[in-house]
Order: structure tokens, then C-alpha cells, then sequence
């Protein structure tokens, strides 16, 4: 049996999870962000804040899942759909509409239907990115050890600024929560800070829910005056204060959006090097949430690598490479370079300066060097596109040598059209190959030239000007 905070006398019994729903409050306009997208739309190392909050529920596996939306309720809708299936949500959530934009009690008002086939729920909120599975075990376990009726997450912030503040009483009991805009200047300099995350018994939510007022100008009803109403009534309500206070962090802004960057990069990059991954600047390096990296690659100062990518084991990626949504094999060498959606196979170079655009295959053992760019294409193992060249819509085969200033003209106003160089193939310098068209295998193909018919296997094709001397 566990026990709780290093306390040998509260037995912690085990999170009954098949009682619990979650509720996920994603309804709010966001005024502050000065957007045309909803606030939990907005991104967080790759992914929308909605999505850390589904797969934080998910990882809880409560009974149900419950999603509150209102401001442009279609387009949440929309995207919390498409996120199911990664945050490993196989039951759908169920939507709950909020009809007026009236505050987190409202909220949680027009949700109770859902509500009430659960004896707990808990509940989070999409804008607040940062909380962990960790710590909302521990508030759950909280919760049911001590039986009570509602127990929120708290954190203690050195600028508590902006934050509802808890009020404890001299015994440490939590009597209220007062948001900053009413709170005395006692009560303001309070460091301990409500972090939007509660766990509540569900019979004891609903009466709290008749009881609560509306206030202000917007008349709205705050979820966090039942805590007071449920203690007046002699329940037991408690903070349970995470050792983590960033997770408490909430995002209103779009300041408070690049800090909860900042902060889950950091996570991710920690996890990076604790499972192999050598980092040299994580200061200047930013990985998406979804990414994948293998042990001993290493990232160099000033990479960025979004979407979901997977970066395979001993593969250097050198300083200020971009990639996005790429797939690189083991012991590749990136310099400097740009990738998109594309596969580089294994013991492949890219780069200095050179761009692999979506669709393309490169390698095994095969070089894209110096200011050259690959588009729709295939480059076989062995070959080489090493300088200041244009590949685009071309299928290379094996050990071919494509010389500096090489293009293939693939598009003729009209449609793109295909480029093939097969196994063994010499592409001189300076050669535009006009396609539709096809080098054979083991052809050389002479520098300068133009090329707009095929080129049988093993022969030689000079398509240029003869030289003419004039003195």
C-alpha cells in the first residue's frame, strides 16, 4: 500500500478510474490573444493546446471524456477530432455545448447531463497546457484518500500576478479561492495560486452549482465560488499544491503562449537527453512534442525539428537545420540545411545549404550537397547531387554522378514531367535534361549540354555548340 506526501499515516488506496470522467473546458473566446483562431487551437510545440489536455485526460483513463466548447464551437469541434486517435482516445468525447459565454460555472452548468452518470469528475482546462499526469494522479489520490468533496490543484508562483489566489486559514484549511481583481491587498500578496485543475464528487458539484451567483458586468457564474459554498455547508474541501509550479501556467496571451513554449521545449528536450540524445545548445534548440529521436544522434546549436519527425541513432544534425515531418536513418550527416516531409536513408550527407522538398527519397549512401534542391524525387543509393543543382520529379538510380549545375526542366507550363537517370550514369556539369526524358544505364552525358531526347545505355550524348575560335 502507498502512502501519501511521505505521510505514514494516510494509506493511499488506488485511483478508482472507472468512476471518473474528465471535463475539459475549451469553450472561451480568448479575447487577449488578439486572434482569428480559437485560444485552444493555438499551438504548443507542434500541437494545439487542446491536444495536451486531451492526452493528459487520456493518460487518466477516466470512464468518459467531456469537451465544453462555445466560441466557434464547429472549428473546436473539428480539430478535437482529429486528435482522438494520437492522444489514444478510442471511446469519442462527448461535446457539450456552452450556449452563453458565462464563466466556468456556466460551464460546467450546462455539462451536468454528462455529469451525472459519474460520482467524480475532474476537471481542466484547455488553456493551461503545462499539467502533468503526475500531479493529477496525486490530486486524485488526494482526493479520494481524504474523501473529499473537491479538491483543486494549486501551485505557489513567485509573481502570482493575474491569478485567483487560495486563502488558507492559520491551520493551513483551504477556505476560498479570490480572484485578484476583488482581492485585498493580504489576500493579493498570497503566493499560492488556483491552477484551474479540480477534482469534484459529483453530487456535491451539482448542489454547489444552484448556489452560485452571478457577477460582474458579463453576469457570469465562476466555478470557483462552490469551493466556498460546499465548506459553509461543513465539506471537506483541499489544495493539493504541486512541487511543479509551471504547470500551473495559463495562457491568456500571446506572452503566456511563447512562455508555455518555452517551458514544454524544455520537457521535451530534457527527455531527449535522458534517453540518449545529445543536445549541444538547448538553449537555441527547438523539437516539437511528436518527435522522435534515437540514441546517440546528435543536434547541434539552432535546429529546428517540427511535425513528426523520427531521427535514427548516431545521425549528426548539424547547426541551423530546419525539418519538418522527415524520416532520417541511422548515421546521416544534415548541414545546414532545410528538409520537408521527405526519407533520408541511412549513412546519406545533405547539405551545406541544401533544400529536400516533400516526396523525396534519399539514399542509402547518397549525397545532396552544396545549394542544391531535390523536389518529388528519388536519389538511389550511392549517388551523388552535389552542387548548386536542380532536381525535380526525377527518379535516380544507383552510383550516379550528377555534376554541379545540373537541372532537370520538369515543368512545361503545363504539367510536371519525370526525369529518369539509371544505375551507373555520369551527368557532366552545367547539363539541362528537358524532360520528359531518360539517361540509360552506364550513359555519360557531356557538361554544357541540353538534353531532350533519351539516352541509350552506355552511350555518350554531347548536345552544345561546336567551339568557334575567332581571333
Amino acid at each position: 500500500m502507498a502512502f501519501i506526501y511521505g505521510r505514514n499515516d494516510i494509506p493511499v488506496k488506488p485511483v478508482k478510474n472507472s468512476q471518473i470522467a474528465v471535463l475539459i473546458l475549451a469553450a472561451g473566446s480568448g479575447t487577449r490573444m488578439e486572434s482569428d483562431l480559437p485560444k485552444v487551437l493555438h499551438p504548443i510545440c507542434g500541437r494545439p493546446m487542446l491536444f495536451h489536455a486531451l492526452r493528459v485526460a487520456s493518460a487518466l483513463k477516466p470512464a468518459a471524456i467531456g469537451i465544453v466548447i462555445g466560441h466557434q464551437a464547429d472549428l473546436v469541434k473539428k480539430a478535437a477530432g482529429g486528435m482522438f486517435k494520437d492522444c489514444a482516445i478510442s471511446k469519442p468525447p462527448q461535446f457539450i455545448v456552452q450556449k452563453k459565454l458565462l464563466g466556468s460555472g456556466n460551464a460546467v452548468l450546462e455539462s451536468l447531463p454528462f455529469l451525472k452518470k459519474f460520482k467524480s469528475v475532474v476537471v481542466l482546462c484547455a488553456d493551461t497546457p503545462l499539467i502533468s499526469y503526475e500531479s493529477l494522479y496525486s490530486l486524485i489520490q488526494n482526493h479520494q484518500a481524504h474523501n473529499n468533496l473537491a479538491t483543486l490543484l494549486s501551485a505557489k508562483l513567485l509573481n502570482p500576478k493575474g491569478y485567483g489566489r487560495v486563502i488558507r486559514s492559520p491551520l493551513g484549511e483551504v477556505l476560498k479561492i479570490v480572484e485578484e481583481t476583488v482581492a485585498t491587498p493580504k489576500e493579493a500578496a498570497v503566493s499560492e495560486i488556483n491552477s484551474g485543475s479540480y477534482i469534484f464528487e459529483v453530487s456535491a458539484l451539482i448542489e454547489g452549482l444552484k448556489e452560485i451567483g452571478a457577477k460582474g458586468e458579463k453576469k457570469e457564474h465562476f466555478l470557483t465560488d462552490i469551493l466556498e459554498i460546499l465548506r459553509s455547508k461543513g465539506g471537506r474541501i483541499a489544495a493539493h499544491l504541486t512541487p511543479n509550479a509551471e504547470e500551473a501556467l495559463g495562457v491568456n496571451t500571446r506572452v503566456q503562449l511563447a512562455a508555455a513554449e518555452r517551458v514544454m521545449n524544455r520537457r521535451i528536450l530534457e527527455r531527449l537527453m535522458l534517453s540518449g540524445v545529445t543536445i549541444k545548445d538547448p538553449g537555441s534548440t527547438h523539437i516539437d512534442c511528436d518527435v522522435d529521436i534515437a540514441r546517440d544522434a546528435v543536434i547541434e546549436p539552432f535546429v529546428m525539428i517540427s511535425g513528426k519527425s523520427k531521427i535514427g541513432k548516431k545521425t549528426r544534425i548539424g547547426a541551423f537545420s530546419k525539418l519538418s515531418n522527415v524520416e532520417i536513418g541511422p548515421e546521416c550527416e544534415i548541414e545546414m540545411s532545410r528538409l520537408d516531409s521527405c526519407r533520408i536513408l541511412e549513412k546519406s550527407e545533405i547539405g551545406p545549404f541544401s533544400h529536400i522538398r516533400p516526396d523525396s527519397v534519399v539514399g542509402p549512401k547518397a549525397r545532396v550537397g552544396n545549394f542544391s534542391e531535390v523536389k518529388a524525387s528519388r536519389i538511389g543509393m550511392g549517388s551523388k547531387v552535389s552542387h548548386l543543382s536542380y532536381i525535380g520529379d526525377a527518379d535516380i538510380g544507383e552510383e550516379v554522378n550528377v555534376g554541379a549545375g545540373t537541372i532537370t526542366c520538369n515543368f512545361d507550363g503545363k504539367k510536371k514531367n519525370q526525369t529518369v537517370i539509371e544505375t551507373g550514369a555520369f551527368v557532366g556539369s552545367n547539363v539541362n535534361l528537358v524532360a520528359p526524358v531518360k539517361v540509360g544505364r552506364y550513359a555519360r552525358v557531356a557538361a554544357g549540354s541540353t538534353i531532350t531526347e533519351n539516352v541509350p545505355a552506355k552511350a555518350l550524348a554531347i548536345a552544345r555548340e561546336r567551339q568557334i575560335n575567332k581571333i
